[in-house]
């Protein structure tokens, strides 16, 4: 039984629909939407937080959540651009020092969800502002530039016809792809499922319930690792005051692709088309002139409707 495909409301189909929809409305809006210049800086725009939010999927899938990646991710993002300028740390070892600290921040969170069995949400919470506190201490709250190029790699394009493309891009596209074949097509992407969708059957029928828990927070972590990787490659600067908004951004782009808050029901491409239809909106309504606070209120419309939409396929066909 293939729990990935069951019982999908309109998460299979709706994100797709609504996205054709979106890039439909802004191309009769604007003669510079619909060109390969603009799509590319779309994507190049969402790839942080398209990346933040494979590992924001697979915690919600297991009917968690986690409220800390964004500052996750910018503690990373310091680690690794102080490493690499102020110790001299080679860089490619700097990067190891960041994703490790991600990961081991997702680790923790796994450990305090099945160990003492706190909520997902309090946990997330309380390393949310860990993460925000150490961040700021270990920076002094100042931007690290000069940065060596194997730190920035990721933000650099390549021209594919007429149309510059970012390797950034590219990464986050190849990244959601391994994700989807893990997800559809191995015993751990089915045992995730499963623990979404009724835990203790899960546990019942022989899967070690909290492994698999403790195993996609820390590789969550490992995600907002990348995550920071790509936000340095796309700035070029580490920034301490990154990922304030983008844990909201992240936990929008999954709702939005149809992933059930209430676990074990979601295609990960969805969540990625949910990233981009985020994305389409802003950068449409940029083009029309739009104030950035109505590009809010829009987005969050958006998730409410997406939401309610879920709920209302759960009291669906008894």
């Amino acid at each position: 039984m293939n729990l990935s495909s069951r019982h999908i409301p309109w998460g299979a189909l709706g994100p797709w629909l609504a996205l054709l929809a979106t890039c439909i409305f802004f191309t009769t809006q604007s003669d510079r939407f619909l060109t390969g210049e603009n799509l590319s800086l779309v994507l190049q725009q969402v790839m942080v937080v398209g990346v933040l939010a494979i590992g924001q999927t697979l915690i919600i899938l297991t009917a968690g959540i986690d409220l800390s990646c964004g500052m996750v991710m910018a503690l990373g993002g310091m680690v690794m651009t102080k490493f690499a300028v102020n110790y001299g740390i080679n860089p490619y070892l700097a990067i190891a020092c960041g994703l490790a600290v991600t990961t081991g921040f997702g680790l923790v969170n796994g450990l305090l969800v099945t160990r003492i069995k706190l909520p997902p949400f309090i946990v997330t919470l309380g390393t949310l502002n860990i993460a925000f506190a150490l961040t700021q201490i270990y920076s002094n709250a100042q931007i690290v530039s000069n940065l060596p190029t194997e730190l920035t790699t990721l933000g650099n394009t390549f021209n594919l016809g007429s149309t510059e493309v970012s390797l950034g891009t590219v990464a986050m596209i190849g990244l959601y792809l391994l994700a989807w074949f893990v997800l559809r097509d191995t015993a751990p992407g089915r045992h995730l499922y499963a623990v979404g969708n009724n835990a203790e059957a899960a546990r019942l029928t022989g899967i070690r319930v909290d492994r698999v828990l403790v195993a996609v927070y820390a590789l969550a972590g490992l995600f907002y690792g990348i995550a920071a990787l790509l936000s340095v490659a796309r700035t070029g600067v580490g920034d301490p005051n990154a990922g304030q908004t983008e844990n909201l951004d992240a936990i929008t782009a999954v709702v939005l692709g149809g992933t059930s808050l209430f676990g074990g029901r979601g295609i990960i491409l969805g969540t990625l088309v949910g990233a981009v239809i985020v994305g389409v909106f802003r950068n449409g309504l940029t083009l029309m002139g739009v104030a950035s606070v109505y590009q809010t209120l829009i987005t969050g419309i958006l998730v409410i409707l997406a939401v309610a939409a879920d709920q209302m396929s759960r009291k669906g066909p008894r």
